[in-house]
């Protein structure tokens, strides 16, 4: 009996900033070849270059990657206009950490990443938790559930991520376990939404390199992917 090849899923890896570079967005790229080794139908493409974000050569991509886009004026008008256009055709988002202070300028990449970042304490170590019974039966957290002892900045967002009513929250910070949190007791960290036609995971964590080799959020990031990409049939839950 033969196991049928799933079709490509050809992504595209976004590392553009304009402010503050992470140095671990190395690392997170290689966590996305990784995937390309257990998954071959999954293609890679990885660019700083906006001009990449045309109608034309963006319906080649099933699924983009914003890692760590952080700073202003990632896009020009007509590059974000090809973008919402093509999230409103299906495109899956996945968005990690910096990516949230990427385009502050602008109220539709907001929504898009679901809030705004707004500052974060000293990086320390704490504990995220699943926010619902509901959550820990989604695609993503799927075999996952939280985290204790991880170590990370703790991001505060200028609202509340909940006030964002189209945001599934999957997992918040304990915020008895680290400080400078500005949320109170409900401190969401990781989400996923339905967005304008598209889809939409998102992930406060992943400062750090070692966050890129650790198999909780690797394996998070990983579904994460297929979740937006409406391809979970492609990965085992």
């Amino acid at each position: 009996m033969t196991t049928s090849t799933p079709p490509p899923l050809p992504m595209l890896i976004f590392t553009k900033t304009t402010s503050y570079r992470h140095t671990s967005i190395p690392s997170g790229i290689t966590l996305f070849q990784r995937l390309t080794t257990h998954h071959p139908h999954i293609s890679l493409t990885t660019t700083e270059d906006s001009s990449f974000f045309t109608p034309e050569t963006l319906s080649h991509y099933r699924a983009i990657v914003l890692l760590q886009t952080l700073g202003p004026a990632l896009l020009s008008a007509d590059q974000l206009s090809a973008f919402r256009d093509w999230v409103q055709r299906g495109g899956g988002v996945v968005a990690i950490h910096g990516a949230a202070a990427g385009m502050p300028e602008d109220a539709w990449w907001e929504k898009l990443i679901g809030a705004k970042f707004h500052s974060h304490p000293d990086p320390e170590i704490g504990s995220l938790v699943v926010d619902s019974d509901k959550a820990d039966k989604h695609f993503v957290l799927s075999g996952c559930g939280g985290r204790q002892r991880w170590k990370d900045e703790w991001y505060n967002f200028h609202e509340h991520p909940r006030e964002n009513g189209g945001l599934e929250v999957l997992l918040r910070g304990d915020t008895k376990t680290f400080g400078g949190g500005m949320h109170g007791e409900d401190h969401p960290l990781v989400w996923c939404q339905e967005f304008k036609g598209g889809r939409v995971f998102f992930t406060a964590l992943g400062h750090f390199d070692e966050a890129y080799e650790d198999e909780w959020f690797s394996g998070m990031v990983e579904r994460g992917l297929f979740w937006v990409a409406r391809r979970e049939g492609d990965l085992k839950k």
